[in-house]
């Protein structure tokens, strides 16, 4: 009875709600054609030396027209959007003041805005675009406006929003890169489609069990009972489920025919078919945006808690240290990236085992410290606490960006990426692992990797977030949460990659220099500490007041804490780092004179001067040359 109702509700809404739904049916579409077609001359399409050919320049005039459709549905999504929250008529949408204060003053409103210049941006670099690097600034600039909605999805107004938004996050990552792909294929002529299928299919397994179980995650986030289930937005979502599992067994052909005769027929036949069934889910999942999900239990029941309001987690008991250590609470869309980050560096020690090659224990034990760690700053009992207690938010910044990123960098993910992804199909194609290479030696890598821009990252971002307003505006939304992770961890790991990496860097710095801007950073970070300690007002712009936590009331006190935390913890990674520096350059010298002694052996044996033989005899040549008084 409850599904009938909702449906005849529906069916009694007015215009501009069917409009909307088609507008954004529309929009997902054409967005996604042009994320697929952006991705086949990425990664589908064989370039020559990093230049694009006529293929790809063909499917190019593709996606800016896809683009360029894309941004017309924005535009009706913006008129639309605006005349179903005033309640009226289109007309009353097309207004400049209104129209100025929605896309300024809300968040739909400036996701929209965003949805439009990410766009924009995406035809002018198409327009331009000659070389296979501009097609990977195109593909991510268009993965970013297709994921940006989603952190102001109805996912964002769940209990535990932050496993509600992570999950949806993946899921549409990965559906952008399943659908996205197979348009792309399709669009390609046949030898490239040939070629690059059986690639393809690789990554759209993947995709498939992604997709799956972030859409499994998702349901369950939101749909905790069978009445949910029972309503029009549950019944929604088993659709769109039955219809992923029809997505999966098309998957399932494409594998099997492609090496049979008349496989790009077969192919081609089972793309079409895949691609309609893959509109209709689109369309299923662009209803949902506009239809409001059940609210649960649980949210009924924290409907006037701040902190749930505010961060989607109830407020945690006081902190111990058995509890610190015991919380943990899930930040999918972190704990995401680990996860696939993780399967990635697992992937490819599995490749290099089965080829013979052995790869470093010690690296791979790195590698798991720094994930784990990763984890616990974000999940764990400091990453739940952190969002309650500023004190525990600087531990967990020290986690993400002093300790975790040592492991990272210590497990060497480029040489293992330069070891185990696939090379060109041509001699002209770079594939995968020329184009690292490519991006490695760039002039924008040489930039990144100067001591000095490293340094100005890791430590002037201190300053930059702590003693301005952005740090509270940040703390205030999920996105703005998973925005400072990520750059704590990127920034941690630029720095120490510089300093004591062991993967390929396109600098060569001098040990010393190290050292150098080693102790730079410690009296930087020491600075910032000290003036956070000596602060008289909170930095976090009424964010912490804002969630009435019951316990540690003094909040300046606690910030004081936080300072103190963030000097202690800052100093012990450095020392550390400046230690192994140290073991660097006495191994470095070590090998350098058992190299100069090699080669002074062979010149003996030779019968010839050695190097430095043959540079005192260039000096006594100098000498000679000098005009005596």
């Amino acid at each position: 009875m409850r599904f009938f109702a909702e449906v005849h509700t529906f069916s009694s809404n007015t215009l501009v709600t069917t409009l909307l739904t088609i507008t954004k049916s529309f929009y997902f579409i054409s967005a996604l054609t042009a994320f697929g077609l952006i991705f086949a001359i990425a990664f589908f399409i064989r370039e020559e030396r990093g230049v694009l050919t006529s293929e790809a320049l063909r499917v190019k005039k593709l996606g800016h027209l896809a683009t360029f459709v894309t941004l017309v549905t924005v535009l009706g999504g913006v008129f639309t959007e605006l005349a179903n929250l005033l309640g009226g008529s289109l007309l009353d949408a097309f207004d400049s003041t209104t129209i100025k204060s929605f896309l300024s003053q809300t968040t739909i409103g400036r996701d929209y805005l965003f949805q439009f210049i990410t766009g924009f941006a995406v035809i002018v670099i198409l327009q331009r675009a000659k070389k296979i690097g501009a097609m990977y600034w195109a593909l991510a600039l268009s993965l970013i406006g297709l994921l940006a909605p989603v952190f102001q999805s109805h996912a964002s107004g769940a209990t535990n929003h932050g496993t509600a938004i992570g999950s949806l996050l993946f899921h549409v990552l990965f559906i952008s890169i399943w659908v996205g792909g197979v348009i792309g294929l399709i669009a390609i002529s046949p030898e490239e489609r040939t070629a690059s299928i059986e690639r393809f299919s690789a990554v759209a397994l993947w995709s498939a069990i992604i997709v799956a179980g972030s859409g499994v995650v998702n349901a369950w986030s939101r749909l905790d009972s069978l009445s949910a289930w029972a309503s029009l937005y549950g019944l929604l979502v088993g659709l769109k489920v039955l219809l992923m599992f029809i997505l999966i067994g098309f998957g399932a052909l494409h594998r099997k025919n492609i090496s049979s005769r008349g496989g790009d027929r077969k192919a081609f036949s089972l793309l079409i078919n895949e691609v309609a069934v893959m509109a209709i889910t689109v369309a299923i999942g662009a209803w949902l945006s506009t239809t409001h999900p059940p609210v649960s239990a649980a949210a009924e029941n924290y409907v006037n808690d701040a902190a749930v309001n505010v961060t989607g987690i109830t407020m945690p008991l006081p902190p111990t240290p058995m509890r610190v250590l015991q919380e943990y609470v899930p930040d999918a869309a972190f704990l995401g990236f680990l996860l696939l980050a993780t399967a990635l560096y697992i992937r490819g020690v599995v490749l290099l085992s089965r080829r013979g090659d052995k790869w470093p224990v010690g690296r791979t034990i790195s590698f798991a410290l720094g994930v784990a760690f990763a984890d616990f700053a974000t999940s764990g009992g400091v990453g739940v606490y952190s969002h309650f207690a500023f004190s525990y938010h600087m531990i967990s910044h020290m986690i993400l960006g002093m300790v975790a990123p040592i492991g990272f960098v210590l497990s060497a993910p480029i040489t293992l990426a330069l070891r185990t992804l696939p090379a060109g199909r041509t001699e002209k194609e770079r594939g995968l692992r020329g184009q690292l290479v490519t991006i490695i030696h760039s002039r924008y890598s040489v930039i990144m990797t100067n001591p000095v821009t490293a340094l100005a990252i890791f430590d002037g971002s201190l300053f930059a977030l702590y003693l301005t307003p952005l740090f509270g505006t940040l703390m205030r939304s999920h996105s703005g949460h998973l925005l400072m992770d990520i750059h704590f961890i990127l920034a941690g790991y630029l720095f120490f990659y510089v300093i004591i990496g062991v993967d390929v860097n396109p600098r060569k710095i001098p040990h010393i220099v190290r050292i150098i801007v080693l102790f730079a950073a410690m009296s930087i970070h020491a600075f910032f500490s000290i003036t956070l300690l000596s602060t008289s007002s909170l930095v976090d712009n009424g964010y912490f007041a804002s969630l009435h936590r019951p316990w540690s009331l003094n909040l300046l006190t606690d910030q004081h804490t936080g300072g103190a935390i963030g000097w202690a913890m800052g100093e012990v990674p450095i020392l550390l780092a400046i230690v192994a520096t140290f073991l660097q350059w006495i191994r470095d010298d070590s090998k350098e004179a058992k190299r100069i002694d090699r080669a002074a052996a062979r010149a003996d044996a030779m019968g010839e001067d050695d190097d430095l033989a043959k540079y005192n005899r260039y000096l006594q040549e100098l000498n000679a040359r000098e005009p005596r008084d």
